[in-house]
């Protein structure tokens, strides 16, 4: 098999003050790691990639056996340093395979099949598409979809920029990105199910998919999100933008996986059908008639589990922000756990909308 290979060179003079956030970012991607002399190497399961330090100045090196392997590579390098090294205005350009490509890996643009309702604030639509094999690579579970909306009702796609990552139309023509899970994906069949909270306020994927019909356009990128890593017991949170990502969690993780999932919804007529496939214990917890994000229940229950003391764990949390910022500093600062074992992700912000839209 031939390998892809491509380079970028950085100027970075306080690369020193932030290389430490750069590389736990990559080594959160379920990295294997070594260190030398002025370079870590990072193996992924799709591409490796490599941190050249010299001083102030970073060589970024990829590869990969395929195209999709080498752009989900480049795209979290550059993802990493475009966050962390701000201060010093990075600008990437790869060089070597397929640096003169614009086609966008991670883009598919997708037409409605199917819409139905699972409860009655929780709408499933079916979106079929074209080559989707890179969807279920990467152990990505979410996307970012790309909507129309009423301002921009036929928007431009992204392409792809020298920097390894999307390059959008001008705002005329740019379309709302949100991100969503993949609910179920299938190869074989060319689609995936998509669940969609049905919420008053502003909301563009709610609205879009308040009126969505068989016919109907719309762009993904992905996947995206650090990856839910293997373990043998598992603590799992959320609320009901979560709840799609814990029910994918429960119908594919390995059948000998213990644990505990706990999902907060409205009412009782909110509960869907999970096909648990774990021996983790699901746990519903009812507001009843408490405001979204006003309920206390959800951190306190997830941070009340405890953790085994053998064999490996893992934490996964998402729901609005304050809740996900508890349960984050508890995991992270009191309970000292890292990045390689927990994840607690703010879906949701009261009073705030396009929240992880990215």
């Amino acid at each position: 098999m031939s390998i892809l290979n491509c380079q970028a060179r950085l100027r970075l003079p306080n690369l020193a003050s932030y290389l430490h956030l750069i590389t736990d970012r990559l080594q959160s991607f379920d990295a294997a790691v070594s260190r030398h002399s002025g370079r870590m190497d990072f193996r992924f399961s799709f591409g490796e990639a490599t941190l050249e330090m010299v001083p102030d100045l970073l060589v970024l090196r990829a590869s990969a056996g395929d195209r999709d392997g080498l752009a989900r590579t480049k795209d979290i390098l550059a993802t990493a340093v475009e966050i962390y090294a701000k201060q010093d205005g990075p600008e990437i350009v790869w060089t070597g395979d397929l640096a003169q490509d614009t086609r966008l890996a991670q883009f598919r643009e997708m037409t409605v099949t199917d819409v139905y309702d699972l409860t009655p604030h929780m709408r499933r639509i079916r979106l079929a598409g074209e080559d989707l094999g890179r969807f279920g690579k990467f152990q990505g579970m979410h996307i970012r979809i790309l909507f129309p909306t009423r301002a921009v009702p036929d928007p431009a796609w992204p392409s792809l920029g020298a920097n390894g990552l999307p390059v959008w139309p001008a705002d005329d023509r740019r379309p709302v990105a949100r991100v969503y899970t993949i609910r179920t994906l299938d190869l074989d069949a060319g689609h995936m199910d998509v669940d969609f909270l049905i919420h008053e306020g502003e909301s563009v994927g709610s609205a879009w998919a308040l009126q969505a019909r068989a016919g109907h356009k719309v762009g993904i990128m992905g996947p995206v999100g650090r990856p839910v890593r293997p373990a043998d017991w598992y603590v799992l949170g959320a609320d009901e933008t979560g709840l799609p990502a814990v029910g994918r969690l429960l119908e594919t993780l390995p059948c000998h996986t213990k644990g505990v999932a706990f999902i907060e919804i409205a009412d009782s007529a909110e509960r869907q059908q999970i096909n648990n496939a774990t021996q983790i214990e699901l746990h519903w917890l009812e507001r009843c008639g408490k405001a979204p994000g006003t309920d206390g229940r959800l951190a306190e229950q997830v941070l009340s589990a405890e953790w085994p003391k053998e064999g490996t764990a893992f934490g996964w949390f998402a729901a609005e922000a304050e809740a996900a910022k508890l349960v984050r500093e508890t995991w992270r600062g009191q309970m000292r756990l890292g990045r390689d074992q927990t994840i607690a992700a703010a879906y949701w912000r009261r009073g705030q909308a396009g929240l992880m839209a990215g």
